[in-house]
């Protein structure tokens, strides 16, 4: 589809940019356009360290969180077109410690109103129709995980460990019946790690970030690189956590400080939110993907296997599966493929884009999409806790379609 961008609606999109940072909506920010492999807008804007006056650049090293999520999914494919294993490949093939399972009886009152349940397979971990929980969504099973402290955070320990302890706990639910956003890409993670003998970053290094150039994505923040690692800041009226108390008027605070943060010393590589990164390397990694697998240096997956992943592999929209996870949109006219959202009806979805759109966001309000129909991909970082806090991500798309002609 012919497409260009009007140079004047362009220009709102940075001033709505700068205007979310003299709003304090959030502390500093960075978009990213690219249409036919060419950036069409680069625009950054307020400060990775507000107290300490340093700007949001290009440099700036930032929380991606469940962003991870599709570079997991995208090494899982590595392996299936190796032919190491399939996408209905029982878990307990690969990870033994669930090969005994139970899940939550309906309705269940108590963590131990269980019933037996088939292992879920390869497929539904990347669906997230596997029936894993996480710590912050509602429910037995979450409390139970906050109740053990069972996280993927940076300090938590290896990954094996963790798996362990989660295999020892029921599924939210019968494989393949509900979605829910869980830990199902950090099990898919130690899948990974079994199959490859590696560690996971050291098998995204080698597999993905040297291939694409990604030069200045990791798990951790090595000691030559913290002078270009953001804080953290969360929206004032949703923050119990703060490090800081906000100036008067003021709508963000400080929750995290780089030189404070558990990602300079990780142990946990963590395939559901772990990596940080730079917007230009998380641009590198939507290119490939739009081009079917090919990056600027390498390929990382064959065109036929990425154009399987960008479908939907739903019956229907997440909304029709019940979910009762935490969400930062709306899930009508929202499928899923293989690491993120793919639109199935943007009227449904109530924003502007094209059916087949696939997109994920991280928790600090990060963004990205690529549009396959327009050739375009489109990231935003910022970083500011929760990703739901002003609802940027629709805003976002609305006014990037309006500068299309």
């Amino acid at each position: 589809m012919s497409t260009s961008f009007d140079a004047q609606r362009l220009e709102q999109l940075r001033t709505w940019a700068d205007q979310l940072v003299m709003e304090r909506k959030v502390p500093g920010l960075g978009l990213l356009i690219f249409q036919d492999g060419q950036e069409r807008l680069a625009h950054f804007s307020g400060w990775r360290r507000a107290k300490e006056g340093q700007a949001f650049g290009r440099d700036t090293l930032a929380r991606i969180y469940s962003m991870t999520k599709p570079i997991t999914s995208a090494a899982i494919m590595q392996f299936v077109e190796r032919g190491h294993l399939t996408l209905a490949t029982p878990l307990d093939q690969i990870l033994p410690a669930f090969r005994s399972m139970n899940a939550l009886k309906p309705n269940a009152k108590s963590i131990d109103e269980v019933e037996p349940s088939r292992p879920p397979t390869i497929h539904e971990l990347l669906l997230h129709t596997a029936g894993f929980s996480s710590g912050f969504n509602e429910g037995l099973v979450a409390r139970e995980m906050a109740k053990k402290r069972l996280s993927f955070a940076p300090k938590s320990g290896g990954l094996e460990g963790l798996i362990d302890k989660l295999a020892e706990l029921p599924l939210v639910f019968q494989p393949g019946t509900r979605w829910e956003y869980g830990s199902s890409i950090d099990v898919a993670g130690r899948v990974v790690e079994v199959l490859s003998g590696q560690s996971l970053e050291d098998y995204f290094q080698a597999q993905i970030f040297g291939p694409l150039g990604m030069d200045d994505t990791s798990f951790t923040v090595y000691s030559d690189r913290l002078h270009r690692f953001a804080d953290l800041y969360a929206a004032v009226a949703t923050n119990d956590f703060a490090v800081d108390t906000p100036a008067d008027g003021d709508g963000i605070q400080r929750v995290e400080r780089a030189e404070r943060s558990h990602h300079r010393h990780t142990e946990t590589f963590s395939g559901g939110m772990g990596l940080i990164g730079t917007i230009d390397d998380y641009m590198l990694f939507a290119e490939a993907l739009r081009c079917r697998g090919q990056g600027k240096q390498s390929v990382i997956l064959a065109p036929r296997t990425v154009d399987f992943m960008l479908q939907n592999h739903l019956q229907g929209d997440i909304s029709d599966f019940g979910p009762e996870s935490f969400s930062e949109e709306p899930m009508s006219g929202v499928g899923f493929g293989l690491g993120g959202a793919i639109v199935t009806s943007p009227a449904r979805m109530q924003t502007p884009g094209n059916v087949g759109d696939f997109s994920w966001g991280g928790m600090a309000s990060t963004f990205f999409w690529i549009d396959r129909q327009l050739d375009l991909s489109v990231v935003f970082f910022t970083q500011l806790m929760p990703s739901n806090a002003h609802g940027l991500r629709p805003r976002l798309k609305a006014l990037v379609h309006s500068a299309l002609t």
